[in-house]
């Protein structure tokens, strides 16, 4: 079956509090419906606590096909063995991560809502571009202010593809798919669906093929 032209990039909650049980529920979820890949982000815990969620994660998600990618700390993601790494702003260059992780590796780049970064990023070698935020998210506080148009510009201009994030739900992300977002990066829409983490999936899986 051909994957659809944009898929879901599921990221982890800031806290996994029960390790052994978010593993089930990531099973589930990964079972549930089509994601590409997700990203381990753990924030104010210590590196050993990361490499333990690396651990107990990883297999779940690569037994599926999901790749995983460590965020903001390339080191971690070499020590872990993920996929790749996502880039913030601050923690380093794609050229710099590609020389740890190898040619294989899967790096993408915050580019905020910045034509000038992602073009920058793109010119480095990442795998794919994040843009956002473009709604109001609780996961993080909204510096940058997203619109579905940067999108279009740049699914037109460029082959590297682009991840659009910050408060995306199964309700609001048609224009963004419909713009040309390649991936869609959710946390809330998922782990904090009423009806549990699999039909957060469903729903968003639901969403993109109908819009």
């Amino acid at each position: 079956m051909p994957e659809p032209d944009c898929r879901l990039y599921l990221i982890t909650p800031p806290a996994l509090p029960d390790l052994p049980g978010f593993a089930e529920d990531l099973a589930r979820a990964l079972d549930a419906g089509d994601v590409a890949a997700l990203q381990l982000r753990l924030k104010d815990v210590p590196d050993a606590a990361v490499l333990r969620a690396a651990a107990a994660l990883i297999p779940v998600a690569q037994a599926r096909g999901v790749a995983v990618l460590m965020n903001d700390r390339m080191d971690l993601a070499k020590q872990a063995g993920c996929d790749g790494v996502h880039l913030g702003q601050g923690d380093g260059d794609p050229v710099a991560a590609r020389k740890l992780l190898g040619p294989e590796a899967m790096i993408g780049v915050t580019c905020h809502a910045s034509r000038h970064l992602a073009m920058e990023a793109g010119e480095a070698g990442a795998d794919y571009v994040a843009f956002g935020a473009f709604f109001p998210t609780g996961t993080k506080e909204t510096m940058h202010q997203a619109d579905p148009e940067l999108l279009e510009w740049w699914s037109e201009m460029f082959e590297v593809p682009c991840v659009a994030i910050g408060g995306i739900t199964a309700a609001n992300c048609p224009p963004l798919v419909r713009a040309g977002a390649d991936f869609l990066a959710v946390v809330g829409a998922v782990w904090n669906h009423p009806e549990g983490p699999a039909a957060g999936v469903r729903a968003m899986n639901m969403a993109i093929a109908s819009a």
